[in-house]
């Protein structure tokens, strides 16, 4: 038996356009074509792959199991060269190939996923690649040129590097499970009954926060390298620590953990930064990100 030879992209389209269609006749309308040219492509690309792809007995062409077996393959090269036309006509207009962003993890995930949806839709050719990051960490992703655009909190000695745009905050609050020594205490909480409890602190891999410390009193503490760990072993009565409060507004309700009247809690508002390198402006499609997020971020205290 020969080796199958190599079929065309066209051979490819129209044999899918037969079955789509319903028909010779309907591919040949379709493709503004004669049915005599969509019948004899089908046959040479029949000849090109020493299979039968369709079954001519019956009124309607139908797939045999060969057809049927190749005909996914068929879609599949039909739907990646139209993807890589889209891509090409996408970059020679000017639309970058690739937006890469970083996030903060206290960053609420329901405006991340109606952001990064909607941007999606908008540009299909743009591939996104997104990280999550805690605290200067997502700095550093972005100084090093890792990551185009940084949402997250702002690192004072790196501010000569970046261009900012405050765009709203997360408010963060003590909390302990009720079973916790600490969620059995009346009023405020004084700072040094506080510090000898075990605090569970989240923590980044990052140098530019390396050998700092954000909200911590607990003499002992846990670090934390995300934020779903830190609320996991919080609702164990492992520790306490700050939290987003939007996060855990359904735990305080059902009483799964408790707002710790802290004396030294003012209610903490952890700033939300967009930021970016002065010297890397965004593309496209990174600049219409940068607008969406600059919209949306200032109503973070309503979102969850």
């Amino acid at each position: 038996m020969r080796e199958p030879g190599q079929p065309s992209l066209d051979q490819l389209r129209v044999f899918v356009a037969v079955i789509d269609a319903g028909g010779f006749a309907h591919a040949a309308r379709q493709l503004h074509r004669t049915q005599s040219v969509i019948s004899y492509t089908i046959a040479n690309l029949e000849e090109q792959l020493n299979v039968v792809l369709l079954d001519r007995g019956k009124r309607k062409p139908t797939l045999t199991d060969a057809g049927k077996a190749l005909l996914a393959d068929a879609r599949a090269v039909a739907l990646k060269v139209d993807g890589m036309r889209a891509r090409a006509k996408a970059l020679a207009g000017g639309l970058e190939a690739e937006v890469s962003v970083v996030v903060d993890v206290m960053f609420p995930t329901c405006v991340l996923v109606r952001i990064l949806e909607a941007f999606q839709a908008q540009f299909p050719t743009v591939a996104l690649r997104l990280r999550i990051e805690a605290m200067g960490a997502v700095a550093q992703l972005v100084m090093d040129g890792s990551c185009h655009i940084g949402l997250g909190g702002w690192m004072t000695a790196t501010a000569s590097v970046f261009e900012r745009l405050a765009v709203g905050h997360v408010r963060l609050i003590p909390v302990a499970a009720p079973s916790h020594a600490l969620a059995q205490l009346d009023g405020p909480i004084a700072s040094n009954v506080a510090r000898e409890h075990v605090q569970l602190v989240l923590s980044d891999r990052s140098d530019l926060t390396q050998g700092q410390d954000f909200g911590v009193l607990g003499l002992r503490n846990w670090r934390l390298g995300d934020l779903g760990s830190k609320h996991a072993l919080l609702r164990a009565g492992l520790g306490w620590g700050n939290m987003p409060e939007a996060m855990v507004r359904e735990d305080l309700t059902q009483g799964r953990l408790m707002h710790l009247p802290l004396a030294v809690d003012k209610g903490e508002n952890y700033p939300i930064y967009l930021i970016q390198r002065a010297d890397t402006p965004p593309g496209q499609a990174g600049k219409w990100l940068t607008e969406r997020f600059a919209e949306q971020l200032p109503l973070l205290e309503q979102v969850f």
